[in-house]
């Protein structure tokens, strides 16, 4: 890191680039391989009103606390943490019970949403692979930044968890996104018919929304100093 901004170089960057991810609130300096870099550095600083600007236009940090309310697949949830010894969280009704060392609620509510996205995404993948005539490998979850789905030739896909907190509509599109690639490996207009196909309706919408509001997905269960 240096002052504010993370410096990488890549072997393929052509110019001096100051990029800003609201996933993460980071910003990158990407300089080709034998870039100078004090220069760099001294263009980079010169960028502080744009990064200030950035910042300011971050999601809102939701932490996973008792009194918050969550969206999953479309319910809104209640957190609440009570004194008691069970480790296990618990749903009653519209709300998520925990109890134990309140420092462990926030790690132990994302478990559970893991848990609960992995379960969801699979029923779905293995909806539309049956409606697509294709069979899915295996489906992971996991936490990438930079990507809400990955389908591998083996036939494996991962979704990010975080799937479980958008709209079902916007989840549902992206699992039939990975699902179309079983078959069509590209974005060519055989793949995007058969996600349309799929779906049932267009999933232009659904990818729109992602591009709007992802980020604050990536927000949600950090606090403010995360």
């Amino acid at each position: 890191m240096s002052d504010t901004f993370e410096v990488v170089r890549h072997p393929r960057a052509r110019r001096a680039r100051l990029t800003f991810d609201p996933a993460s609130g980071r910003a990158r300096l990407v300089l080709p391989a034998r870039a100078a870099l004090k220069p760099a550095l001294a263009w980079a600083r010169g960028k502080s009103q744009w990064l200030d600007e950035q910042r300011a236009g971050l999601p809102q940090a939701r932490p996973f606390v008792s009194g918050a309310a969550i969206e999953v697949a479309d319910e809104r949830l209640e957190l609440l943490w009570r004194p008691g010894s069970r480790r296990t969280l618990t749903r009653d009704g519209y709300r998520l019970v925990g109890e134990g060392p309140p420092e462990t609620l926030a790690r132990r509510v994302e478990a559970w949403l893991r848990r609960a996205s992995l379960d969801l995404l699979t029923r779905e993948t293995t909806e539309f692979a049956a409606k697509a005539g294709v069979s899915v490998a295996k489906v992971m979850v996991g936490d990438p930044r930079g990507r809400w789905g990955s389908c591998s030739g083996s036939g494996a896909i991962r979704y990010s968890w975080r799937l479980v907190l958008a709209p079902g509509w916007v989840r549902r599109a992206t699992v039939a996104h990975e699902v179309a690639h079983r078959v069509h490996m590209d974005h060519g207009p055989a793949f995007h018919a058969l996600v349309r196909d799929l779906l049932e309706e267009d999933p232009t919408p659904a990818r729109a929304w992602l591009r709007t509001h992802g980020a604050g997905l990536h927000w949600i269960g950090r606090s403010s100093s995360s």
